[in-house]
């Protein structure tokens, strides 16, 4: 005959207090959520151009910081990598923020505009890549179509078959420049960009040109290695004999130094990650607290148990089996609840927060973790269970 265990015996004897108790870990559940959501959306989204870029090598200044605050070397410098053996051809990218105006509204607002030779094309976004017939013609760009909406209905005007003329405006400049839009593409905002606009090197030159860019100083140089070539070798290779005023990374460093630099480097990063260590450490003391009450509302009948012949192991594990289911029951209301502030939070913002398989095992991992942590406090008061207390 099956008989319920001691451990949910114990949980369901007051029901109320087991609502109030999955409440208060579902509710622990979603701090998590919400905090490794966004701290994810921030990685994902400051590393957007970084993966859609083609290439297997990427040369930059060693005054480089980040995207958004990117500094220009001389193109010189991608020409000499053509020397290297493996290198089969190089291609330099421009990028700089400027303001674009609202075409309803008047105001101006940051965007990210990126320039390239279109007979070179630089990014693995087939939505760009279709549209270089149209940004090889003068003063065309392609327009993110997921950018802010305080840029106005640019996307939606475009598509519904409206000639769409923009005014960029470099930093600073009182007069704008005059641009078509002649396609659109998929990017999205991130945590310092809100938009962005892609055109040709020489669109983007005659935009900046009063600010005195000039086309020998770029920003991005990309490599792209002959199939045989192995990444790691050939950026030794061109560490060797380039000079110190630019640095080379592979893919994977060059994603990984713009999240370091996020991560380490911006207040949205430390705050984030202290948010992240403050909310493991209060969902402990939370589960302790359970815990702890339930152990202490408990104490009798563990003593009558030990004193009937049930080892202090035994008892441990009815605690440790407590914690663990409910981390299990808290984290279910929590799950759904996050998904639907995942939902709202990517509609209100435009980043890429987004509810993934891993991310889901994560946070029930952490919820585990944190009950069994807290159950280890929370043992130390059976050792207040004496068997001489029934009596």
């Amino acid at each position: 005959m099956f008989k319920l265990p001691l451990f949910w015996l114990q949980l369901i004897r007051q029901r109320a207090r087991l609502m109030v108790t999955l409440a208060g870990i579902a509710f622990i559940a979603i701090l998590m959520f919400v905090q490794l959501g966004f701290q994810k959306a921030l990685y994902s989204s400051a590393t957007q151009v970084h993966q859609n870029l083609q290439g297997d090598l990427f040369l930059l200044s060693t005054q480089y910081k980040s995207l958004t605050s990117n500094q220009s070397f001389p193109r010189s410098r991608l020409y000499q990598a053509l020397g290297i053996r493996g290198v089969a051809a190089v291609k330099p990218l421009y990028a700089q923020f400027a303001k674009l105006k609202n075409p309803s509204t008047g105001q101006k607002y940051s965007i990210y505009m990126m320039g390239f030779d279109p007979g070179k094309p630089v990014f693995r976004l087939d939505q760009i890549n279709q549209s270089v017939s149209q940004i090889q013609l003068p003063n065309v760009v392609v327009f993110d179509r997921n950018a802010r909406p305080e840029f106005g209905d640019i996307a939606q005007q475009f598509q519904q078959g409206r000639a769409q003329e923009l005014e960029v405006f470099a930093y600073n400049a009182t007069q704008g420049y005059r641009v078509k839009v002649g396609g659109l593409f998929q990017l999205g905002p991130s945590f310092g960009v809100d938009g962005n606009l892609v055109g040709s090197s020489s669109t983007f030159l005659r935009i900046f040109e009063k600010m005195g860019r000039q086309a020998d100083m770029i920003d991005i140089g990309i490599i792209l290695l002959n199939s045989d070539a192995h990444p790691e070798q050939t950026a030794a290779a061109l560490r060797q004999i380039l000079p110190s005023d630019v640095q080379v990374f592979t893919r994977q460093e060059f994603i990984a130094f713009e999240k370091n630099y996020w991560s380490r480097r911006t207040p949205i990063g430390f705050t984030l990650n202290l948010m992240l260590a403050m909310g493991f450490v209060i969902g402990v003391v939370i589960v302790y607290q359970i815990l702890y009450n339930n152990v202490s509302n408990h104490l009798t009948a563990y003593a009558t148990l030990k004193a009937i012949g049930y080892t202090n192991s035994y008892l441990v594990g009815v605690v440790f089996q407590q914690a663990v289911l409910l981390a299990v029951l808290g984290y279910i209301p929590g799950l759904f609840i996050s998904h639907q502030l995942y939902d709202l939070a990517r509609e209100i913002t435009h980043l890429p927060i987004l509810m993934t398989l891993d991310l889901k095992l994560l946070i029930l991992l952490f919820m585990i973790v944190i009950c069994i942590v807290s159950g280890l406090f929370a043992v130390n008061k059976l050792r207040l269970a004496d068997p001489a207390d029934v009596f």
